[in-house]
């Protein structure tokens, strides 16, 4: 059964989506951008630390969820600029062990939702039982 999951500890979804949605136990995240949750503006700051705001905001969404890092499953990276790539590797590196790490994707895009650098979204076991 498909279960909304929310929290006031990652942005608010700015369209007709939610944070993330549970199904059959496996959490799908949206898109997650560096926003400032005080302000809900863009945070335009080294890539280093847009990346992990964005990271941030998901391990609050895998906590509503009772989840965390250990339990992603498949992760993708959309990127404004794959010369940012080796600096948004170090900062995500710090958030799984290697020989665990979940399967993943990058990708270069023209654009994102605000002009944002980088967007990340996850797929992740649950634990809502």
């Amino acid at each position: 059964m498909k279960k909304i999951i929310f929290t006031e500890n990652a942005p608010k979804p700015i369209g007709p989506y939610n944070q993330a949605i549970v199904n059959n136990n496996l959490l799908y995240t949206s898109g997650q951008i560096a926003i400032d949750l005080n302000s809900g503006q863009l945070v335009k700051a080294s890539i280093e630390e847009e990346t992990k705001l964005v990271m941030l905001h998901l391990s609050e969404i895998l906590k509503a969820a009772h989840s965390d890092f250990s339990e992603v499953i498949k992760v993708s990276i959309f990127i404004k600029n794959m010369n940012d790539f080796a600096q948004i590797n170090a900062v995500y590196a710090q958030y799984f062990e290697e020989e665990f790490a979940p399967a993943r994707e990058t990708i270069e895009v023209a654009r994102l939702p605000k002009d944002a650098n980088i967007e990340i979204s996850l797929i992740a076991n649950a634990n809502l039982e």
